[in-house]
């Protein structure tokens, strides 16, 4: 499979690709003398799904219904050919691109290829061309769960070769060079009756239990706001019992049904800026990168010790990590070989590539083992003395052309940068917790930063699988901006008279991941405490007040609200006797949400009054990936554009900005 594109372009299905499937197999079934069928992709890519461009033009339940029966009538004519077939996964394959590669008799898989997996559920959809059917025949109800459900609604985790080969997606996993060579000499054996594929029967749980636990698990995610999943648990479950036939009839229904609702038509903005837009903001930088070949770490906290498992594992260059004392960078590094160690059990690093990537963390007490690093970041104390002086002292072991990055998530890049001889090199790089699995990385541009500085960290982004999107440096910036805003409401709601938990539940009705004071014990008090102050000295009292019953629990050093999460979650008896209430009156879960809603339409409109970024599409994509905002309400601004508060509180929309 070919579309004659190189691989940012990736093998797609619309109908111009059908129909040269459609015809290809003809041409097959017309060889008498074919005897076997092995598909395969173009370099890195086997195929990437179906064309969504056109499921914003589709507005009713029989265009839907067709696209699902095109999909089933064409990829089910490999599953009936009369000889052996094998999928030979070589690189990508999300969708339709895995959905295809099930309807043949055999997997093989490179140990190279990564983004393997069914995404549907996030797009307000369903694997609608077999792959609920198929991959719960193939894998048993309890891995099609995870494939189908749980990994779309973790931050879309996707399947690496290992990973596809233990859930059982693939039958061989082979190194990728000669991957295609042996994917072929296997089939031919297999022709020849040399080769024997032996599949034990998938297993098959309490039904009741494992449908219950996953219809909970889809509750925690979603909230009931998106049909996607819980239709995919229907078909899942069905899948179980029906023929082939009978799940390919309901998949088609299904996607005839869930292709014009609005969480699905929102869910196609959501996808066109985390897949072409956010690679249209790198192409604005016109200076070339640096090379980083080498990375120096200041700190060696669980920060820093996040950030050196991600070079090391995604870029595969040396890390030396600096602290206080030896002591200290010990634990620093010892942390990224626990990360190491984790994925080598798991079968993702082979002993001696572990062994290898050990070998490349160091950690040291002294500034000289710099020496030779290409880029510099820095994860100490959230303060700005302290950033300044651990800069100063590193800058005088460093290249003239090494960059310099800070990870503050709210102190201004530009003072941070007075401190140095070469206050251009600075730019902000403002990653999100956690690390390895938070997509987006904030870049932020000091007014003196230069542009090979800009580059080179939009370069980075890619090398370590993030989306950078660039933020103007203002307290905060812009996700943790947005996110403050909100707090702030939510704290104050909480002292007329709300419960903690109604404020929660209130906003969590939307449909985020979880609510604001659930989120709030994640990322920790002291640090949200932070920024509040941050933002209260920047832009005053009125819009970000520092809320004192929360100041007091941060001196008391309670760390969460919770004391634990989800629905059994009960609020903490410190946080309730530290926390003051004048009791004003009750509120519904609908005025709670107008309130915080509306405020945060007023915050962005003044992100965008002063170019913290240049568009609502920027806040959106960076709320989606930095803050878990959910694909299927299509991104913050449209959701407060089509729910009218933009238009009460500005007087018009986001979109006409």
């Amino acid at each position: 499979m070919d579309n004659g594109y190189d691989h940012k372009k990736p093998n797609t299905f619309g109908e111009a690709s059908m129909e040269s499937l459609n015809a290809a197999l003809d041409t097959v079934q017309a060889e008498p003398q074919v005897c076997g069928l092995m598909l395969t992709g173009k370099p890195h890519v086997f195929a990437a799904g179906a064309d969504l461009s056109r499921i914003p033009l589709i507005k009713s339940h029989q265009e839907g219904y067709a696209i699902g029966k095109l999909g089933h009538s064409i990829m089910k004519r490999i599953m009936d050919l009369p000889f052996p077939t094998l999928a030979a996964i070589n690189g990508v394959a999300l969708g339709g691109g895995l959905e295809i590669a099930l309807y043949c008799l055999y997997r093989t898989v490179s140990r190279s290829a990564r983004a393997i997996g069914l995404p549907e559920c996030s797009l307000g959809l369903v694997p609608g061309w077999g792959g609920c059917t198929l991959a719960t025949k193939l894998l048993g109800p309890e891995k099609a769960l995870e494939l189908i459900i749980v990994n779309p609604l973790s931050q879309n985790r996707t399947l690496d070769g290992s990973e596809a080969l233990r859930t059982g997606l693939a039958d061989w996993l082979f190194d990728g060079a000669e991957f295609l060579d042996e994917s072929l000499s296997l089939l031919m054996d297999i022709i020849g009756g040399k080769s024997v594929v032996e599949r034990q029967p998938p297993p098959h749980s309490d039904p009741e239990t494992l449908f219950a636990r996953a219809r909970a698990f889809v509750d925690s995610k979603v909230h009931g706001a998106s049909p996607a999943p819980y239709r995919a648990l229907e078909l899942i479950r069905g899948s179980c019992t029906w023929d082939v036939e009978r799940g390919f009839e309901e998949e088609n229904r299904t996607l005839g049904d869930l292709i014009q609702t609005p969480q699905c038509q929102a869910s196609m903005y959501s996808f066109d800026l985390v897949s072409r837009y956010a690679r249209k903001t790198q192409g604005l930088v016109e200076a070339k990168p640096r090379r980083v070949g080498k990375v120096g770490i200041l700190g060696a906290g669980l920060m820093a010790s996040q950030l050196a498992s991600l070079f090391v594992l995604r870029m595969e260059v040396p890390v030396v990590m600096k602290d206080v004392s030896e002591e200290a960078a010990a634990g620093g590094r010892a942390h990224v070989l626990k990360e190491i160690g984790k994925r080598t059990a798991r079968g993702r690093l082979s002993e001696g590539r572990a062994r290898y990537l050990e070998g490349l963390v160091e950690g040291t007490a002294s500034y000289e083992d710099f020496q030779g690093c290409d880029l510099v970041i820095e994860a100490v104390f959230e303060d700005l003395e302290v950033k300044r002086q651990v800069f100063r002292e590193a800058e005088a072991f460093l290249p003239e052309d090494a960059i310099l990055a800070t990870n503050t998530s709210s102190l201004s890049v530009s003072l941070m940068s007075e401190v140095l001889r070469h206050p251009e090199r600075l730019v902000g790089l403002h990653f999100f917790n956690p690390v390895a699995v938070m997509p987006l990385i904030e870049i932020v541009k000091g007014n003196k930063t230069h542009q090979a500085a800009i580059a080179t960290a939009f370069d980075l982004c890619g090398r370590l699988g993030k989306t950078g999107i660039l933020v103007k440096d203002s307290p905060a910036f812009l996700v943790n901006r947005v996110l403050i805003r909100m707090l702030t409401d939510c704290m104050a709601i909480v002292d007329k008279g709300a419960a903690f938990r109604q404020v929660d539940d209130a906003m969590v009705g939307l449909g985020l991941p979880m609510g604001p004071f659930e989120l709030l014990g994640l990322v920790g008090p002291p640090v949200a405490f932070h920024a509040m102050e941050t933002l209260n000295g920047a832009f005053g009292a009125e819009r970000f007040p520092l809320n004192e019953s929360f100041r007091k629990m941060v001196e008391g050093k309670i760390p969460a609200f919770y004391n634990g999460l989800g629905e059994s979650r009960e609020i903490l008896p410190e946080v309730e006797s530290v926390w003051s209430r004048s009791w004003e009156g009750e509120f519904s879960g609908e005025e709670i949400r107008g309130r915080i809603l509306e405020n945060l339409a007023r915050e962005i409109h003044l992100i965008l009054e002063e170019k913290v970024v240049e568009s609502p599409k920027d806040v959106d994509l960076a709320m989606i990936l930095g803050a878990g905002w959910p694909f299927f309400l299509g991104g913050i601004t449209p959701h407060l554009d089509s729910t009218g508060v933009s238009r009460k509180v500005l007087g018009r929309t986001f979109s006409t900005h």
